[in-house]
């Protein structure tokens, strides 16, 4: 009877020798299954192993195992059959023991290896030290001990080798002297070699000896027995380490690397704007956002990393962390933006600037009509010139004069003094029928604010009334002295219905500008000056500039103000494209991001990194411009309109363009008061929209709309949220009704009107009514409800309200001079015969806004 042992490991069937063998190609064994519920079983398996053959000994084919392949084992052919002998687990168990003797092999052969170099080494370096000393003695003239023998060689502990017996005699093992093992190798201790000698010819036989520890550079041996699942792992054998292992590791090199940091400061040049974010300045100066609030915090601040530091704060921290600080400034940016100056020899002439100004109603814009021969003023609104327009004229002999049109009512100021600072020549425009008028009289100042020749047009001399030696007249009290009278101011009378005078008013710009020699360089990259903007529906933002250096072109990148852009298109006054625009033209440009302020200046930049840096910047001065307080500080203006001090009317503007925007919002920030005034919500260029509606709803402003419409969406939002939208299309118009209704949250003024005088001749005491007053009235009349005062030898003792006004028994409303009446105090009793009583009444009337 065969155990299962045996039956695993018994021999292949064999028919006869020389003949086909069958073997066994299936291993069968039983693997217990374990179900989560508790449950298990034993289950039947079956490996198929796949048999492989290679030439043995004599050329015999014999069979290789899979493992022996893959580990690259070379066995002899009795290992091979002893291997196809064992089972599948026994075999694997072999191999991988195989395997690992054969990398033990290897690494100690590597470590021998390694050992015999060093050594090498070390022996030259003796002996170059040696032979340097020898020759040292000999320069000296010593003479040098003589080398010394070498050392013998050291001896080689083998392993024990077990010698091989006949079958049933013990095995005999060779004993090897002691050795000691040093850093040069081992080496045999002498006085235990002839013992050791001894004790192999005393006995034949020793048991075995217990095996020397392995060394601390080798690798571990195995210890113990091999589990099926150890043999089965390839990496069994190897120890991993733990994850706990692998984290110290990491925290130490990030310590030793903080450390190496530490002790290798870099030192930066750290550049400080003139305001800083606290985070901004660590990641400039590469230092963590905790350790700079922890610096301000020992100086007494404390900071989030948003806050903004100024520069000397800044320094102070700078220097702290012993970087190198450079101070600049954010108008820096704006350094070489203008270029250099030009060179003479580059100026070429050009066309002269020239600006209409004058009073509203004076003919300005149809004087300028008549030289064009257009009919600009016919599509104005209320016949007056609401907008700063650009155009320019063509003589027939070739040459030109860009004309600027301002308006000339009051709320347009701004709009005059920005066209006579960018204008060559003022040509004053006064009716020959009305003479000198305020706007005409501001106008007069501008110009000789801007240092700039001006020419007086006495205009409307088609008119009967026209009387233009009133006009040169009245020029002398401003100072200026025409030519008729003396002077230098050249005056021209024109009609711009008749045309009169008009040939000789363009000669007179001509001839001024030839006496001013106005020359520029065309080969230079465009600037100017800003003269309207607005926001088109279908091409975006519409600017009109005035070129005054320089040439502009398409393609090219401009900042204007706070907005920039690519030039897209450009158009003349006449609806031209053309390519480029030099300078003195006036022109149309398409291709900005947002709408810039009128008498804005325009430079065209080299990239759009600047242009974009640019913008920032202009754009951060004016929102700290727009937040600045204005009228005391915001809790000082809560206040006020919490104690009923201030009231404020809530206004959100659009208009068409921007110059008449800048009016309007100028014209209401006038009208504010200490206790009224318009607050103005938001004012922009283009269309009513949602938001506007949105924005008015929720601070129950009204809208006002300059020459723009809300779209379907925002009337409808209009309409159903009651927000009050007012369409106007002249500006008098939006300052009368502003006016108005700022004038209506005035709190009335409180007048007292005095009624009459009466005089106590006698004192009646009445049970649960009191004094009442027996008096005669004197002067006026005394009415029911008023206000009186009670004195007493011409002082005021009490002043309050009548109680009861009584004619007899009966109630009165009043009672007149010359009758008799009685008459009784509320809450007052103090009274006496002879006292007077003045009586009088409060009425209320409305102020207006001046």
């Amino acid at each position: 009877m065969t155990t299962s042992n045996e039956a695993e490991t018994k021999k292949p069937l064999s028919l006869s020798r020389g003949k086909l063998e069958l073997r066994k190609t299936v291993d069968a064994g039983q693997v217990k299954q374990t179900f989560p519920h508790g449950r298990s079983k034993t289950v039947a398996v079956e490996v198929k192993r796949k048999r492989t053959y290679a030439p043995g000994a004599g050329g015999k084919m014999t069979e290789v195992a899979e493992k022996e392949l893959a580990l690259g084992i070379e066995l002899s052919a009795d290992d091979r059959a002893h291997l196809s002998n064992l089972t599948a687990g026994e075999r694997a168990t072999r191999l991988k023991a195989l395997e690992e003797a054969r990398r033990d092999d290897e690494i100690r052969r590597q470590q021998e290896a390694e050992e015999a170099r060093l050594r090498a080494e070390e022996e030259a370096a003796k002996a170059a030290e040696e032979e340097a000393r020898r020759q040292a003695a000999a320069a000296r003239g010593e003479v040098y001990p003589p080398v010394p023998e070498p050392a013998a060689a050291p001896l080689v502990t083998e392993e024990p080798v077990v010698v091989a017996k006949p079958k049933g005699e013990p095995a005999v093992k060779r004993i090897e002297p002691n050795v000691v093992r040093t850093a040069r190798g081992p080496v045999a201790e002498p006085e235990e070699e002839e013992e050791a000698s001894n004790k192999v010819k005393r006995s034949s036989v020793r048991p075995p000896a217990k095996p020397l520890a392995p060394r601390r550079d080798e690798p571990r041996r195995r210890a113990g027995k091999i589990s099926i699942v150890q043999a089965l792992d390839e990496n069994a054998g190897e120890r991993m380490r733990s994850l706990a292992a692998v984290k110290r590791a990491r925290e130490k090199e990030r310590r030793a690397h903080l450390l190496q940091t530490e002790n290798q400061r870099v030192i930066r040049d750290v550049i400080i704007p003139e305001s800083i974010t606290v985070q901004d300045l660590a990641a400039r100066m590469a230092e963590r956002s905790t350790d700079v609030i922890k610096s301000l915090m020992k100086m007494g601040i404390m900071a989030t990393i948003n806050e903004r530091l100024d520069q000397d704060t800044a320094e102070l921290i700078v220097t702290e962390f012993g970087h190198r600080l450079k101070r600049v400034s954010e108008a820096d940016i704006e350094l070489g933006l203008e270029g250099l100056d030009d060179d003479p020899a580059s100026l070429l002439p050009r066309p002269p600037v020239v600006t209409i100004m004058g009073h509203v109603d004076h003919g300005k814009t149809s004087l300028l009509d008549a030289i064009r021969q257009t009919d600009v003023a016919v599509h104005e609104a209320g016949g007056i010139t609401q907008h700063i327009g650009a155009y320019q004229v063509t003589r027939p002999n070739g040459q030109k004069i860009t004309f600027i049109d301002t308006p000339g009512h009051a709320a347009f100021s701004e709009m005059r003094a920005r066209g006579a600072n960018v204008t060559d020549i003022v040509v004053l425009v006064v009716a020959a029928d009305d003479g000198i008028m305020a706007q005409t009289i501001e106008a007069i100042n501008h110009a000789r604010e801007a240092k700039v020749p001006i020419i007086v047009a006495i205009n409307k001399m088609d008119k009967p009334g026209a009387n233009p030696d009133r006009v040169r007249q009245d020029l002398l009290q401003h100072g200026l002295v025409v030519e008729k009278l003396g002077g230098e101011v050249l005056d021209v009378e024109v009609s711009a219905k008749t045309r009169q005078g008009l040939e000789r008013l363009e000669e007179a710009l001509l001839l001024q500008a030839e006496i001013l020699d106005l020359k520029a360089n065309p080969d230079r990259p465009g600037s100017g000056t800003v003269i309207e903007a607005k926001l088109d529906r279908g091409r975006g933002v519409v600017a009109t500039l005035l070129v005054q250096r320089g040439t502009i072109r398409i393609g090219d990148i401009f900042v204007a103000g706070a907005a920039w852009g690519r030039v897209r298109a450009l158009i003349d006054d006449h609806g031209q494209q053309g390519e480029w625009a030099g300078p003195s033209s006036p022109v149309e440009i398409l291709g900005l991001q947002d709408a810039p302020l009128a008498g804005d200046n325009f430079a065209v930049v080299e990239n759009e990194a600047r242009a974009r840096q640019l913008s920032e910047y202009r754009s951060s001065l004016l929102r700290a411009q727009q937040s600045g307080p204005g009228r005391g500080t915001l809790e000082q203006q809560f206040s006020r309109i919490a104690a009923g001090e201030s009231k404020e009317l809530s206004v959100v503007i659009k208009t068409d363009v921007q110059g008449s925007l800048e009016a309007i919002v100028s014209s209401l920030q006038k009208m504010r008061t200490d206790e009224v005034g318009a607050r103005i919500l938001h004012a922009a260029v283009g269309g009513i929209n949602e938001s506007d509606v949105t924005l008015a709803r929720a601070s129950g402003a009204i809208i006002i709309g300059f020459n723009v419409r809300a779209n379907p969406q925002a009337r409808d939002m209009a309409r159903r949220d009651k927000v009050d939208i007012r369409y106007y299309s002249i500006i008098y118009n939006v300052i009368d009704d502003v006016r108005a209704a700022l004038s209506g949250m005035l709190s009335p003024t409180l007048r007292e009107r005095f009624l009459g005088y009466a005089e106590i001749r006698e004192v009646f005491e009445i049970t649960k009514v009191g004094k009442i007053a027996g008096c005669m009235v004197t002067e006026g009349v005394v009415k029911r409800g008023a206000k009186v005062r009670l004195l007493r030898d011409n002082v005021v003792i009490h002043e309050g309200a009548l109680k009861t006004l009584k004619r007899f028994k009966d109630e009165v409303r009043e009672v007149k001079e010359g009758f008799e009446c009685g008459m009784a105090f509320e809450n007052y009793q103090d009274i006496q015969k002879g006292d007077q009583i003045e009586c009088f009444e409060i009425e209320e009337v409305s102020r207006e806004l001046a």
